[in-house]
């Protein structure tokens, strides 16, 4: 087997797990305020505990409106097609669930143009059979969402206060940022200022010393030590020239 097709091998074993693996599912409860004259997503999620055996699913939709006590049955879905017997959702409900596979999962559907009347309680019904291999297994989940209908959405003081704190973190940071960033400039700053006074140090230092050396000189003149006319008899030099030879 060349090193090219022990390459591929496990490139194709990748490919064909990927295809067989399925997206997680997560159970999560529905909104319940939908706004008037828009449309409003009924969530119902159940998730399939054994993933690897095979199973088919049937969800129903029921509704008791507000101040009744009999729900009636607005909307189904099976075998990939829907129904609405209810007059009342004739045109309005869409199925917004899992899509292409009777394996369903997520049984949400979709009321448009939500009226006041639609407020009330919903029950939603998951119906599943799990197929295994000497026998099938049969199970129901029920789903319950009440529904309040409000001429638009309010924000409670939860939502707001998150949204404060989240503004001040991000002013909180981008502060922090700028004077880190001012912080670093100046040390490096410093730093760089520093070098340069150590250097001309060390350059004047190097000057002074080749001033100094007798073997700067020219062959022809040497140093001369002389007294100076003032107090302390200091001594100074002076540059003559030579006179041996």
């Amino acid at each position: 087997m060349s090193a090219v097709q022990l390459l591929l091998v496990p490139l194709a074993l990748w490919v064909l797990q990927a295809s067989l693996c399925h997206g997680a599912c997560v159970e999560v409860d529905s909104d319940t305020d939908a706004v008037v004259n828009e449309g409003f997503k009924l969530g119902c999620i159940s998730c399939k505990m054994r993933a690897e055996v095979p199973a088919e699913a049937t969800v129903e939709w029921s509704f008791m409106p507000k101040g009744e006590s009999e729900f009636t049955k607005i909307y189904s879905y099976e075998d990939l097609m829907s129904d609405t017997p209810d007059e009342r959702f004739y045109e309005r409900l869409y199925w917004n669930g899992s899509k292409k596979t009777k394996d369903l999962q997520d049984g949400s559907i979709y009321i448009l143009n939500v009226t006041w009347n639609d407020t009330g309680t919903y029950r939603c019904i998951f119906t599943r059979t799990l197929t295994f291999t000497s026998f099938k297994f049969h199970n129901d989940t029920t789903k319950i969402v009440h529904l309040n209908v409000v001429p638009r959405l309010t924000r409670g003081i939860a939502s707001i206060l998150s949204e404060v704190m989240m503004y001040v973190t991000i002013v909180g940071l981008q502060v922090w940022l700028v004077v880190e960033m001012i912080y670093c400039y100046r040390k490096i700053s410093a730093q760089g200022e520093e070098a340069l006074r150590e250097s001309t140090l060390k350059n004047g230092s190097k000057r002074q010393i080749a001033l100094d050396s007798p073997s700067t000189l020219h062959p022809f003149f040497h140093y001369d030590t002389i007294s100076l006319p003032h107090p302390g008899g200091q001594a100074a030099k002076r540059l003559v020239q030579r006179t041996d030879g």
